[in-house]
């Protein structure tokens, strides 16, 4: 997966990104709109209150509308 970007693909094209990593269940590496990136394993994408959420291992589910873009993690290389 290259970087995907919300804006470029708009909103259903993107949710459908984020649900394809879940079943996958490999990490992703997260830009948030902010500013902050991390990389986490996407647990599941759910709606509540008519507003989208991506649900992570290890960080705070985020809503979908701050997400700007989303990635495969660069892998580690070995010293």
């Amino acid at each position: 997966m290259s970087r995907i970007s919300q804006d470029d693909v708009g909103r259903c094209d993107f949710i459908d990104v984020l649900e394809e990593a879940v079943t996958r269940g490999r990490p992703v590496a997260v830009q948030l709109r902010e500013g902050e990136t991390f990389i986490d394993q996407l647990l599941d994408v759910l709606t509540e209150n008519g507003d989208e959420f991506a649900v992570f291992r290890q960080h705070d589910r985020v809503s979908i509308g701050q997400i700007s873009a989303v990635s495969r993690p660069e892998p580690v290389r070995a010293p």
